[in-house]
């Protein structure tokens, strides 16, 4: 019963069990460092402060290691949209050995860390085949992010998944496409009613960019694809418990990107509790009535929840907290020092979402953050000056709400409508890794915005009609629903 709250992750997460290394670790691999005798950086974490730091350390006379748990960077920012089948997922994730391949002084590895040894300065590990690696640093820098949070309530997963893996997006993006051919099939008018309703907790960007796609792809897109259903009959719903979408944003950019969400068919409840959620639906409470503690609760049946309101931070965050004793922020962050380093720990520093403090959990933040680490590694190295403390520099902030339609505070600049679609686009192509990323991510926007046509929608039966199964005998209990059915057709 806690207002929904809202953070964008930005950064890959890299998590495990606690493990030993043994005479097959990486051991040999640290002895092979330490004799060429530069300086040795460990970077945990792809994502946007990871890479940006590895990236930064291109000239510096040092050999980096960069190890995350998936072998590929995620541009989250665009990750909505592969859910929504707009997009495909190569486009937003490009292979971290080919992204990195022109720098010399950079190594990949693909394992799970499970630990951090800070007097030993290793970084345990496990390796695909489960083989414990440990990796010596002389400098290690930590970049794992946040995960979904559901308040206490994570009972809640099985029935309303994030957004925060490339899997994530493609399990959501099967589900949303199950739901409206299940919907087609549907005798009852109940049961088709929750296989067209989408609600969507969590009114930040993540949650107005996807109902703003859902909403665009039931009402404009499906219409004509289906015969015995009408997709426009879909309800599509943005929860939060705040008293108002996009926080962040001024009040007029609100009140456009509201306007703009409710013209393509979004329902937009504001000061909503989410009290209960499962399989079925949800329970919702009013949180802005003087008659809150007595008024009915009311429930939603949808077979279509996700969530995009709450993070806490990352498993890595709590070994290395263990590990340093270092002090930690009510969601788990750490606190860090002015140099983004761990008190009493100068050789460690933590990059993105991972840190506790003010600052957004966005792209930028984490970028530029990376970008510092990078420079106060270099300067160390060498000898120069050390830079100043780390500042942010808000350039500012968008979000886009459906097709030719975005809003934008940034560079002194407030727009919406088209213009701030154009704005947006741009920005986000130039951030986009890869040319030919972008030049393909721009060919399906033009596409989707001249023929309303989306080619990423695939749907099996295994996957739309398992849903309904696995809802109808109960069988969520125990592990994520999302889980059960990775296992059952040995996705990974």
């Amino acid at each position: 019963m806690m207002p929904v709250a809202m953070s964008d992750a930005i950064d890959n997460t890299t998590t495990g069990l606690t493990a030993l290394p043994d005479d097959r670790s990486g051991v040999a691999g640290q002895a092979r460092h330490a004799a060429g005798g530069r300086h040795r950086v460990v970077v945990v974490g792809g994502g946007f402060g990871g890479l940006y730091a590895v990236k930064g350390l291109a000239d510096a006379p040092v050999d980096v290691t960069l190890i995350d748990r998936v072998n590929h960077h995620l541009f989250q920012p665009l990750l909505y949209q592969v859910a929504t089948g707009i997009i495909d997922e190569g486009s937003v994730a490009p292979a971290l050995r080919s992204v990195l391949r022109g720098q010399a002084n950079v190594e990949v590895l693909l394992a799970e860390v499970t630990g951090f040894d800070l007097a030993a300065r290793t970084v345990q590990a496990l390796a695909p085949d489960e083989r414990p690696l440990a990796i010596g640093y002389d400098t290690l820098i930590v970049a794992t992010g946040v995960q979904t949070d559901y308040f206490g309530h994570d009972e809640w997963a099985e029935a309303a998944p994030g957004l925060k893996s490339l899997e994530d997006a493609r399990w959501l993006r099967s589900h949303i496409l199950g739901a409206f051919e299940m919907a087609e099939l549907a005798d009852d008018a109940a049961e088709r009613r929750a296989w067209l309703t989408f609600v969507v907790v969590g009114a930040g960007p993540t949650g107005v960019e996807l109902t703003g796609e859902i909403a665009t792809l039931a009402h404009r897109v499906l219409p004509r694809d289906f015969r015995n259903v009408s997709t426009r009959e879909a309800q599509v719903i943005l929860m939060d418990g705040l008293p108002t979408i996009l926080p962040r944003f001024a009040e007029s950019l609100r009140r456009r990107a509201a306007s703009d969400l409710r013209t393509l068919g979004v329902e937009v409840r504001t000061s909503t509790l989410a009290v209960e959620i499962d399989v079925g639906g949800m329970t919702v409470r009013r949180s802005d009535r003087s008659d809150a503690g007595t008024a009915p609760d009311e429930r939603l049946a949808a077979h279509t929840i996700i969530w995009a309101a709450g993070v806490r931070a990352a498993p890595a965050a709590d070994a290395l907290a263990s590990a340093a004793g270092a002090a930690r922020d009510r969601i788990g962050r750490l606190v860090v020092g002015p140099d983004l380093s761990l008190p009493g720990h100068p050789e460690v520093l933590v990059v993105g979402d991972m840190i506790a403090g003010e600052l957004p959990g966005i792209a930028p933040v984490a970028m530029q953050e990376g970008r510092y680490a990078a420079s106060l590694v270099e300067a160390r190295v060498s000898g120069g000056p050390l830079p100043p403390a780390f500042r942010y520099h808000d350039k500012g902030t968008m979000a886009t709400v459906g097709p030719r339609r975005a809003i934008v505070d940034a560079y002194g600049l407030r727009v919406g409508g088209l213009a701030g679609s154009v704005m947006w686009a741009f920005i986000h192509l130039y951030y986009l890794i890869g040319w030919g990323n972008r030049w393909v991510t721009l060919l399906r926007w033009l596409l989707q915005m001249t023929t309303r046509n989306r080619s990423n929608r695939l749907v099996d039966v295994e996957h739309a009609a398992s849903w309904r199964e696995l809802r109808r005998r109960g069988e969520v209990t125990g592990p994520r629903l999302w889980e059960r059915m990775r296992r059952k057709d040995g996705a990974g």
